[in-house]
């Protein structure tokens, strides 16, 4: 086997310990020294005031925990550390673990898994090693790739999922991916097609903690409003008078990316591609020497164009703590789960605070109705594609819309394929009576914030 086959190899013997474990689970907890889950056997093997009302204690609770229960970690950054340690000393054995990322040298003042020899290395790959040598009997798989890359049977096998993500667009693409796996039956929702999404996010000492039931709770797109908005230049300052290191990875990124095309036409920047960030980073010190401009940092670029904001490791441990504690919850059944949006803020003093977020009837990622888009016959597509990025409620970053026309589906603009896109250009421009749409006419709509295309339903307005 060659060397680049060895993180596979190793991958498939760790799902096979897993596996073996599963199966013969009892003689691994036989080999459990004694007491080591007194701490969870409190909660499980007796009752108490702030039990679930339907809970029975029982033994069988902590065999699930310890032999059955899957759980999938996504992002082994700030949260995901933590989250990797709190569920396995909480006595979750099956943790798989998703990040594309590998380690830089400004993680290691947080990301307590790793370690200077580590620097480089996938990060899912040391996170899982870390846990598996100093938490006994656990088994974490890692999986160093996208969220993308992983197919809707990839992620049907686990009981819960958990997000410590630093991006929207991630978010959205994990709530998208379960709401494509609801079954339903005549309109009602088959509840074993339900997959529980945890999701925690912080910003500085900032932080929020969630538990969604697709299908019955508000989704992430339900309350995109939540989320703070993008710091944005004004263009006269990027483009004239830079003054900030930020102006000119702004410049950059805004200007010279789309007049250059460096990597071919109609190629969009991704904050997660190296040369991508590269390229961005040599053209921003240009800028800043050409402005005597100091503070152009590599890792400055990549936080503007991912729009990273620092993060906090206290901040950090306490919302990953509060996940951790819902999983438990909701994978032993004793508690009642957070019902269901936590705020944590600790800028200037501590402050905690929860609430029900609604779910929204026209909500275009879980409901099982068309989403209107109301325009007049006159309004060009290009209208049409603005709405959908810039919408609070919609937020998109590149959509692809395909229409049904005369029995054939037909592609109105598509960005991420430079041929596509040069041949539906000329669509922009034109309004959507000449596109020969009507009132009524379902137009389908893919993004990258989504695995599924969602259905809108054109409405002329006079």
């Amino acid at each position: 086997m060659a060397d680049g086959d060895e993180p596979e190899k190793k991958r498939r013997r760790i799902e096979e310990l897993a596996l073996k474990m599963a199966v013969d689970g009892g003689a691994e907890v036989q080999g459990d020294w004694q007491g080591r889950w007194d701490h969870v056997r409190k909660f499980l093997e007796r009752p108490g005031p702030f039990t679930h009302p339907d809970f029975e204690p029982s033994t069988s609770s902590l065999q699930f925990l310890l032999d059955s229960c899957k759980i999938l970690v996504i992002g082994a950054g700030g949260l995901g550390c933590e989250l990797l340690k709190d569920l396995a000393l909480s006595g979750f054995r099956q943790i798989h673990v998703i990040d594309m990322d590998t380690i830089d040298v400004s993680n290691l003042n947080r990301q307590f898994l790793f370690r200077t020899k580590d620097v480089g290395r996938p990060k899912a790959e040391v996170a899982a090693d870390f846990i598996n040598s100093r938490v006994p009997g656990c088994c974490c798989v890692p999986h160093y790739k996208k969220i993308q890359d992983l197919d809707e049977a990839f992620y049907r096998q686990f009981h819960i999922i958990v997000c410590g993500l630093d991006s929207v667009v991630a978010r959205r693409w994990v709530n998208g991916m379960l709401m494509s796996m609801l079954i339903y039956e005549d309109g009602v929702l088959d509840p074993s097609s339900i997959i529980p999404l945890i999701d925690g996010g912080t910003e500085g000492f900032k932080g929020n903690a969630r538990v969604i039931f697709p299908g019955m709770t508000a989704c992430i797109d339900c309350t995109l409003e939540l989320y703070p908005p993008q710091i944005n230049f004004p263009m006269c300052t990027i483009a004239s008078m830079p003054r900030l290191p930020e102006h000119c990875v702004e410049y950059a990124r805004m200007l010279l990316w789309p007049r250059e095309k460096p990597f071919g036409e109609g190629v969009a920047l991704d904050g997660d591609d190296p040369e991508h960030i590269q390229w961005v980073f040599q053209r921003s010190l240009e800028r800043a020497a050409e402005f005597s401009i100091t503070g152009v940092t590599y890792r400055l670029t990549q936080g503007v164009v991912k729009r990273i904001i620092p993060a906090v490791a206290s901040t950090n441990a306490v919302i990953a703590a509060t996940c951790a504690t819902e999983v438990f919850k909701i994978a032993s059944s004793a508690y009642v789960p957070l019902n269901n949006y936590l705020v944590f803020n600790d800028v200037d003093a501590l402050y905690t605070y929860t609430f029900e977020a609604e779910r929204k009837e026209n909500c275009s990622a879980c409901s099982q109705i068309p989403q209107d888009l109301s325009f007049p016959p006159s309004a060009r597509l290009q209208d049409v594609l603005d709405h959908l990025t810039e919408s609070a409620a919609l937020q998109m970053k590149s959509p692809a819309v395909t229409a049904t026309m005369d029995g054939k589906n037909r592609t109105l603009y598509l960005q991420t394929v430079a041929s596509i896109e040069e041949r539906t250009r000329p669509n922009l421009s034109k309004t959507l009576k000449e596109l020969g749409l009507s009132d009524g006419q379902e137009l389908a709509v893919a993004d990258v914030t989504t695995p599924q295309t969602l259905l809108f339903k054109l409405r002329f307005t006079s």
